[in-house]
């Protein structure tokens, strides 16, 4: 299986910055992350994820309030790993797909090739108000935008084909100029010439991952990702999702295997089940109500749950009004009704893990669960989300990883010196080799 390791300040729960064991100011200590990196790097982990939002509010999550630019700390942390991906957020909604071309490519070639791009569309409204905007692209839009984006990017990618800078200093010949292409791009939304001015990477191109799990998200994703993070609160409808979005990637001509789907899965670790359990009760209790209150609100789509008792059920509420994550918040309104939770019992839980799996008990039972749904055909990996750092993540590495390396379902080294290498995808041809006809 692949294995990536979401990293977040103090950890996943919303109330980790509260805890004893925290590192309060870890959204903002660079010998923290470092150390983080470090550790998942000794674990093996294909790749340490990075989120990234463009807004925040004073309801916002500690780990969001405040926190390093992706692309800043990855640029450092290359340095100072070898072999883990190195996997940040973009928004195409927010930014221009030259810059986050060259900014990737950048990456890539800092790090060896081992560069990812996490495609986000930007859901939060208010964010259109940070870059002098009256109102925010509504969501088929957006990902209308995100697809013609993520499109000029890959052609920025291919500028410049392999060897192509001959650099021959006697003949006075800089590059080939029969492997440089300009990209003349002319579309709904963007007008883009080219070149790029950077060469091709090490991987060919940076790897490409995508999160939305809607109808849009996951058109998006079959066209483009190359590994796709999703919630999912169980193996059924984990199962689903791997079978559908499998599926769609064939039928976009692409090879099932070419992508890898990393479920969430956040993991309370303990000795014994009632040390594990504990363990979450102690930050369930942390968790304030307003907070949690507010978290689920946003995760509805702003629906307002202020005039509703905390100890009755959820209301009736209609994604489709909304412009949020739809996906995201018909998972909680399914949960909430399959359940039959409370207004309180669901914010507790959505503030926690964000709608992603939870999951409480001791290092063999943890290895049993990654183990189930890696066989039944529910992922290919996970994406690891320690509620709470840097010990969530060091119980992972020291307890539950040598269980799978010992079942021969993770691997002992590292195979390759690229992300690509390791997650075992294939590097992407460049679109002008071969006479290609996509030359323009």
């Amino acid at each position: 299986m692949n294995l990536g390791v979401f990293l977040a300040g103090t950890g996943h729960h919303v109330a980790s910055w509260r805890h004893p064991r925290a590192q309060k100011d870890g959204s903002m200590n660079f010998n923290y992350f470092k150390e983080l990196a470090q550790t998942a790097e000794k674990g093996k982990f294909d790749l340490l994820f990075l989120a990234d939002s463009l807004s925040i509010n004073p309801k916002s999550h500690p780990n969001v309030m405040t926190r390093f630019e992706p692309f800043t700390i990855l640029g450092a942390l290359a340095q100072a790993t070898s072999k883990i991906g190195l996997v940040a957020t973009a928004s195409t909604t927010y930014s221009e797909p030259f810059h986050i071309a060259r900014q990737f490519a950048s990456l890539d070639h800092l790090s060896a090739g081992r560069a990812g791009w996490n495609v986000v569309t930007s859901s939060i409204p208010d964010t259109a108000k940070n870059f002098s905007g009256t109102e925010h692209l509504e969501h088929s839009l957006r990902y209308e935008r995100a697809d013609e984006f993520v499109d000029v990017v890959q052609g920025l990618w291919d500028s410049w084909e392999e060897e192509a800078f001959v650099r021959n200093q006697e003949a006075g010949v800089f590059f080939d100029s029969s492997k440089y292409h300009e990209l003349n791009h002319a579309g709904d939304y963007f007008q883009v010439r080219g070149p790029l001015n950077v060469e091709r990477t090490p991987q060919g191109q940076p790897v490409i991952v995508q999160a939305g799990s809607s109808k849009d998200g996951m058109a998006l994703a079959a066209k483009y990702a190359e590994i796709i993070f999703t919630a999912q609160n169980n193996k059924e409808a984990a199962q689903a999702f791997y079978a559908d979005i499998k599926k769609q990637v064939q039928e976009n001509g692409r090879k099932a295997d070419d992508v890898k789907i990393l479920p969430g899965i956040f993991p309370i670790i303990g000795a014994t089940e009632e040390e594990a359990n504990q363990k979450y009760q102690e930050l369930q209790d942390l968790i304030q109500p307003e907070v949690g209150l507010s978290i689920l609100s946003t995760a509805l789509g702003g629906f307002d749950l202020s005039g509703y008792p905390l100890d009755g059920p959820l209301p009736e509420i209609d994604v489709e009004q909304s412009n949020a994550v739809k996906s995201r918040a018909q998972l909680i309104i399914d949960m909430a009704k399959r359940d039959e939770l409370t207004i309180r019992q669901l914010y507790q839980y959505v503030a926690g893990s964000r709608g992603h799996h939870i999951f409480v008990g001791t290092p063999t039972q943890l290895a049993d669960k990654l183990e189930e749904w890696f066989k039944d055909g529910a992922c290919d990996g996970f994406n690891v989300m320690p509620p709470l750092l840097p010990e969530g993540l060091d119980q992972f590495v020291n307890d539950v990883v040598p269980i799978l390396q010992e079942r021969g379902l993770f691997r002992k080294e590292y195979q390759a010196p690229t992300l690509r290498g390791n997650l075992g995808i294939d590097e992407p041809l460049n679109r002008y080799t071969n006479g290609s006809d996509h030359e323009s």
